[in-house]
């Protein structure tokens, strides 16, 4: 179910992880990446959506996208029933965990304490304490597939073709129109014709790849690998992504605090899972959020520059290998990290993670060939611009100042304080040390975006119009993570979704279609 992408080595992140790159996961199955990703459900700052507007993208300031973000939700929060933030009857889902520990407690009274609102981060401040929203039905998750594709899969205008992977979009180089898409279905090359246009929903990376693969790219990188350009366009660049520390873990005094894989995976749970309670519906281990600004964003008008994760268990608890497989820790590592820690302190600990939600370093994705099986180079750049470094250092700093609020000192909270290996020549806690941290064992966040850049038709930078058209081609258009200008300050699948809803009535306007009124 993933394409298993990992990124070139990384000169400031994922160090210390296997073979020195990232893994960033990309959902190779019906809903895509929804079907992989943490379930959250977060939207960002309405300046994140004026931004695109500024960035010359009209169509697109928050006002006008907020009814696309309702349109898809049917909200279960019985405190959001009557928001008019949030939309009731939609397709997705969106729910709390039932499941909660005194640790859920503890993290609401410490965001008192240290003066920040429980609030909506969905609502009229995004700044604050939270409970995840999360694409929950019934404490089970609601993918994209399972949300859009179930309820109307019966349609006679709708085919879906499985266990299907597309080489090529069929562009006309004389005409430059795109009539149809190429694709490989049981060992055979088949095509598929269309008569009015072509929507690339392949993501950030896959949209970009099958572009450029199509003969739509920067011309210079295409012409490396022997491949005809048919227009040259900035494919590929503006890659941007959030980046998260996920290497540290805080140790409790008491028990039933904390969810450890042992827990989790337990018959009990499985049990309880299946009656839509329990450990299981916690939305990618998260119990708690909160959005903060750094002094590295205080020119944004209340605009948060990091998310807290608080995770129901850590890295430390992961007695059976799960989490550090899927990240790309090495046993050696976590041994070195956690091996000296009593079995019950492992199990009794919890994940403070901070997230980089608005980068300033932006990336680059190039074909590693002109064969599309060959995966292509993926070049985030992690930690390049100097203040990324510093704002998530700012982060572990504030995870310092949860653990010491009362909330957290009631259960005897600690930092577990071994130091990461090839940190060990520098002063445990002092900021050189926590610079050294960061850059060993960061991860993507697999938000990945910015790809196919939406843009005006003067823009150079840009590849998609605000109607979602690549530029120079006809009848081809982009509906994804990869048209992103700039990412928001949120987890992405809220805005794709948005996004999608919002080029669905594109295409009925550019079509002379009937809209349903918002």
């Amino acid at each position: 179910m993933n394409w298993g992408y990992v990124s070139e080595p990384q000169q400031k992140a994922c160090r210390n992880l296997r073979d020195h790159v990232c893994y960033m996961p990309r959902g190779k199955v019906l809903g895509g990446s929804s079907v992989l990703n943490f379930l959250i459900y977060q939207r960002g700052h309405p300046e994140d959506y004026n931004d695109w507007v500024r960035m010359g993208n009209e169509g697109w300031s928050y006002n006008e996208v907020l009814p696309y973000f309702k349109k898809s939700e049917n909200i279960h929060i019985k405190e959001l029933l009557n928001s008019t933030y949030h939309g009731k009857g939609g397709y997705l889902d969106i729910d709390y965990s039932s499941f909660s520990t005194p640790l859920n407690d503890a993290f609401k009274n410490a965001g008192h304490e240290l003066g920040y609102e429980w609030n909506d981060p969905n609502g009229e401040n995004v700044i604050g304490f939270s409970k995840p929203q999360a694409t929950i039905r019934k404490g089970r998750r609601c993918s994209s597939s399972k949300a859009f594709l179930e309820p109307v899969r019966y349609r006679r205008n709708l085919k879906v073709s499985k266990f299907s992977t597309a080489t090529k979009i069929l562009i006309d180089p004389l005409t430059k129109r795109a009539n149809g898409v190429e694709f490989i279905k049981n060992n055979k090359i088949k095509r598929i014709y269309a008569r009015r246009e072509v929507v690339l929903a392949g993501g950030t990376i896959g949209s970009a790849q099958l572009l450029m693969l199509s003969g739509v790219g920067p011309k210079e990188h295409l012409s490396e690998l022997g491949i005809q350009t048919i227009v040259d366009l900035p494919v590929g660049y503006n890659l941007q992504d959030h980046v998260t520390f996920s290497g540290n873990a805080f140790i409790v005094n008491t028990t039933g605090l904390c969810v450890n894989d042992m827990i989790a995976a337990s018959p009990a749970s499985a049990v309880s899972y299946m009656l839509g309670g329990g450990p299981l519906t916690i939305p990618g281990g998260a119990t708690g959020l909160a959005f903060i600004q750094t002094d590295y964003a205080k020119d944004m008008n209340g605009r948060p520059d990091i998310e807290m994760v608080m995770g129901a268990g850590s890295l430390a608890g992961d007695l059976l290998g799960i989490i550090r497989s899927m990240l790309g820790v090495t046993d050696e590592w976590y041994r070195e990290v956690y091996g000296s820690l009593p079995l019950n302190e492992r199990q009794q600990s919890f994940a403070l993670n901070p997230v980089l939600i608005r980068p300033r370093s932006v990336g680059r994705m190039k074909l590693s060939s002109s064969n599309f099986t060959d995966q292509p180079r993926i070049q985030p750049n992690y930690f390049e611009h100097p203040d990324d470094l510093q704002a998530i250092k700012e982060g572990v700093r504030f995870a310092q100042k949860i653990i010491q609020t009362k909330a957290f000192q009631r259960y005897g909270t600690r930092l577990h304080n071994t130091p990461f290996p090839n940190c060990r020549h520098l002063t445990f806690d002092s900021d050189e040390y926590w610079e050294c941290a960061i850059e060993q064992t960061s991860i993507t966040l697999d938000h990945l975006a910015g790809t196919c850049k939406m843009g005006s038709q003067g823009d150079p930078s840009a590849v998609v119009s605000p109607r979602l058209l690549v530029h120079g081609i006809h009848g081809l258009r982009i509906a994804d993570a990869s048209i992103m200008p700039r990412i928001p300050a949120s987890h992405t699948h809220a805005p794709v979704v948005m996004i999608a809803e919002k080029a669905a009535d594109i295409i009925k306007q550019d079509w002379k279609q009937p809209i349903q009124q918002l």
